[in-house]
């Protein structure tokens, strides 16, 4: 019960792909790799981020 085998991944994937479609797949990687990548630059105390002002400016 510890290991996953060769089938098993493939059933994991096969629902998935019926579960999202082929179209929304690519989407769904792209979003976890940005992710996995800013953990990790989070992790290496780097800060790529561009910080914006929450602040209103005064309407004149």
């Amino acid at each position: 019960m510890g290991s996953f085998g060769a089938p098993e991944i493939i059933l994991i994937l096969g629902v998935v792909l019926l579960l999202f479609g082929g179209k929304k797949i690519p989407e769904l990687m792209k979003g976890l790799g940005k992710g996995v990548k800013e953990f990790k630059d989070a992790q290496n105390g780097e800060s790529n981020t561009t910080t914006t002002s929450t602040e209103e400016k005064p309407k004149v």
